[in-house]
């Protein structure tokens, strides 16, 4: 871990947030969905809770001999999640996955102000009953049909994060997609995933309706990463691995490394740079952190204003194919700095 962990971790906690969504990017090179965990403030001893669906609790035999599938919500500590170089659940964890996401890739993380105990309290709740019903194999409960395990296109981590919301917290009006993947194909099942970037802006759309705050912290991918998960057949270090903003289920999907174009994903983008307070980074030669920049972040009305005119009007101009200049800024751009020239 850097060794100033815990100086940046408490000017980071001085601001009185009460949940943070953490949205990890892509590691492949077309529009791939990321991942999406939840962490509730001082759930666990001087931090901060993270909840975190895990990919390899799906029965799989294989996942079962070779990788943590004890649990389908991994709940660890925030610093472990994003920093740790070891896990405290085992080493059966995933590195990059279940702990040291900013070895592997950037994580976003929207931060929410004003949020009741009693929320964060049935949020715990619903996640322990998830663990408590994949343990016991059951079934076809209210928050999804089909077996309690782990599915990519089913009850993967949006959904789980999402049901969080809406069985959990009693968020009636979050829609929450239910795949049933027995029914129909897979691409039909696909069209109809709960998606990572998706499912956050509904989310953000929620919290502001029930007048909470929102600010964003940008947790920048250690570029010069050299680890590897040791899980991983091809060894590939973890700096050689794309970090691409999480896409919406868009013709981006199709893309490789290209500049992303869908109004959706320059909307997203655009709205959760408007809302940036923080963006973190480690520097290479000491591997220590720092707060790269900081600036005030928009009220969330405004910010989706302005962030869906900006991406409304890019959008057209991409798909004029000439030069243009971009009206929003991305979240990762420059601090606030101009977009370059396409």
């Amino acid at each position: 871990m850097p060794a100033n962990l815990g100086a940046i971790a408490q000017l980071l906690r001085q601001d009185p947030y009460d949940l943070e969504l953490l949205i990890s990017y892509g590691t492949s090179k077309g529009g791939s969905a990321g991942h999406l965990a939840l962490a509730l403030r001082d759930a666990a001893p001087g931090d901060d809770l993270v909840y975190s669906a895990n990919f390899y609790a799906d029965r799989d035999p294989g996942h079962e001999q070779h990788f943590y599938t004890d649990a389908l919500m991994v709940a660890v500590p925030k610093l472990e999640y994003l920093y740790g170089t070891r896990s405290s659940i085992g080493d059966k964890a995933s590195f990059g996955l279940d702990f040291g996401e900013a070895y592997k890739r950037s994580v976003i993380g929207v931060r929410v102000f004003g949020v009741p105990a009693a929320e964060k309290r049935a949020l715990a709740a619903f996640f322990g009953r998830v663990n408590d019903d994949f343990r016991a194999r059951a079934s076809n409960t209210p928050y999804h049909y089909g077996e309690i395990k782990y599915g990519y296109l089913d009850l993967n981590c949006a959904k789980t994060i999402g049901m969080g919301f809406s069985i959990g917290a009693g968020y009636k009006d979050l829609e929450v997609k239910a795949v049933n993947q027995l029914l129909g194909s897979r691409v039909v099942a696909a069209a109809n995933a709960n998606v990572p970037t998706e499912m956050a802006m509904k989310l953000l759309a929620a919290w502001h309706a029930r007048g909470y705050g929102l600010d964003v912290v940008l947790y920048r991918k250690y570029p010069g990463s050299g680890w590897v998960d040791p899980h991983d057949d091809d060894k590939l270090a973890f700096k050689d691995l794309p970090d691409r903003f999480p896409s919406v289920l868009s013709r981006d999907f199709r893309r490789e490394q290209g500049q992303y174009e869908d109004a959706d994903n320059l909307m997203a983008m655009y709205l959760l740079y408007n809302l940036g307070r923080y963006s973190v980074r480690v520097i290479g030669e000491t591997r220590q952190l720092e707060i790269e920049s900081r600036k005030s972040p928009m009220p969330y009305a405004q910010a989706a204003d302005a962030a869906a005119r900006s991406a409304g009007a890019d959008s057209e101009a991409f798909g004029r194919r000439q030069p243009f200049q971009r009206k929003g800024v991305e979240i990762g751009a420059p601090a606030d700095g101009p977009q370059a020239i396409r």
